[in-house]
């Protein structure tokens, strides 16, 4: 959440932001309520210091023995003033709050201006293009190995679910456990979060208001199923301060993430690509405002590590000011090579948050011990999608007789098998 204050003191620029990312948020209706708030803040205080005022009037009058009940009155009537006006201004600061929820992030200086995902810029390749005739895309390879069945899931669940069966869920499995094992081993510490968040949760992250259609709530509680483990892994500090010498902390979360896909109507909807359930491994970083940007760097260098040590071919895009998530400032993503559909597809996306996320969520720390409190910044990024992988993995592996070659890294992990058949 951006502060008010800062709203104020450069409105062209949070403007020119609003016109960046293309954006409705209109500020008209924000400035017309934090000058209402301000004005009745004003009298608040002057309603206060009247019946303070006439308050010591009632001592002297006492002591003068003179009659004191017109005065009682008076600031009785005065205190029912204040009260009144005291509710009316709860009101106004929440409908102020409800916008100011409503309003995006700052986009940083380095991020290109335009509208949509045709204005991002590629920052570096990693890996060769595999050579494949007629490349068979994962869900027909997945099918014909008999290790996934998305018609019996349909029957199950509904659409855009999957059963990973025999070695695809071992293949699965081994894809979360060699992320969490590579990640944890490189100074992240693992984390296995709540798959359930309240409604103070997703406001902290951004995903309420702006994103409640994407969202799975569960009906007649104040409770959600987590979108990614974002959520429940940046709300761990919520509403604490934090000494300077904690941070960074690095979380590496596993979970599963559920998402209504509510805007993704006819996009990927065969296949592991887009799923309303889905497994990812998330990282989340708490940092001081001087390092984020530095931080931001290494995440997105972690996300690719991975994939490199399963040799799939990948790139970094730095998204536009159009295409870049409500919360972030700048935000990296790692597209994986797709050999059937002949493209990079999306398998990650880290994210420099600045203070946004911790502002909403009340998390800051102290550089010294009486120091005044800061937020700290926070950052996210898939470490990497699961679900996708296994996509990327059986693409980028198929062989001319059928099979699929296990990547070298992940054999131990599925018992010493080598190829799929």
């Amino acid at each position: 959440m951006l502060d008010m204050k800062f709203i104020r003191d450069n409105r062209a620029a949070v403007e020119a932001m609003l016109a960046d990312r293309c954006s409705t948020v209109k500020l008209d209706p924000i400035f017309d309520l934090d000058a209402k708030r301000r004005t009745m803040l004003s009298d608040v205080e002057a309603l206060k210091a009247q019946r303070n005022a006439r308050s010591k009037e009632i001592g002297k009058l006492k002591a003068a023995g003179a009659d004191v009940e017109g005065v009682k009155a008076e600031v009785g009537a005065i205190g029912d003033k204040i009260s009144a006006l005291d509710g009316e201004l709860r009101e106004v600061e929440g409908a102020l709050r409800d916008l100011l929820l409503r309003v995006p992030n700052m986009v940083q200086p380095t991020v290109p201006r335009g509208a949509d995902d045709t204005f991002n810029v590629e920052v570096r390749r990693w890996g060769e293009i595999p050579s494949i005739d007629k490349p068979q895309s994962h869900f027909e390879i997945g099918e014909r190995l008999g290790i996934m069945d998305q018609q019996r899931a349909a029957k199950v669940s509904g659409s855009r679910f999957t059963f990973m069966l025999g070695l695809g869920a071992r293949l699965e499995r081994a894809v979360m456990n060699f992320y969490m094992d590579t990640h944890a081993s490189r100074g992240y510490k693992e984390v296995l979060p709540p798959y359930i968040v309240n409604t103070a949760s997703m406001t902290g992250t951004g995903q309420l208001p702006k994103f409640a259609e994407d969202m799975y709530r569960l009906e007649g509680l104040d409770a959600y199923l987590i979108p990614t483990a974002e959520v429940p892994a940046t709300n761990f500090y919520r509403d604490e301060i934090l000494d300077a010498s904690m941070l960074p902390t690095k979380f590496c979360c596993y979970s599963a993430c559920f998402r209504a896909e509510a805007g993704a109507a006819g996009k990927d909807s065969r296949g592991l690509i887009r799923q309303h359930q889905f497994n990812k491994v998330e990282l989340v970083k708490y940092t001081t405002p001087e390092q984020s940007n530095a931080e931001l760097e290494a995440m997105t260098a972690d996300a690719g590590y991975v994939l490199e040590q399963l040799g799939l071919p990948y790139r970094v895009v730095v998204l536009s000011s159009g295409d870049m998530g409500f919360s972030s400032s700048k935000t990296y993503d790692l597209e994986v090579w797709m050999p059937a559909q002949d493209k990079y597809r999306e398998i990650s996306s880290c994210s420099n948050c600045l203070d946004f996320q911790a502002r909403r969520a009340g998390i800051k720390f102290r550089r010294e011990p009486k120091a005044k409190p800061e937020f700290v910044h926070t950052l996210n990024g898939s470490g990497v999608a699961v679900g996708r992988t296994v996509a990327a993995i059986l693409e980028c592996y198929q062989q001319p007789d059928g099979s699929v070659k296990v990547p070298d890294v992940l054999i131990p992990y599925m018992g010493g098998v080598d190829v799929i058949r």
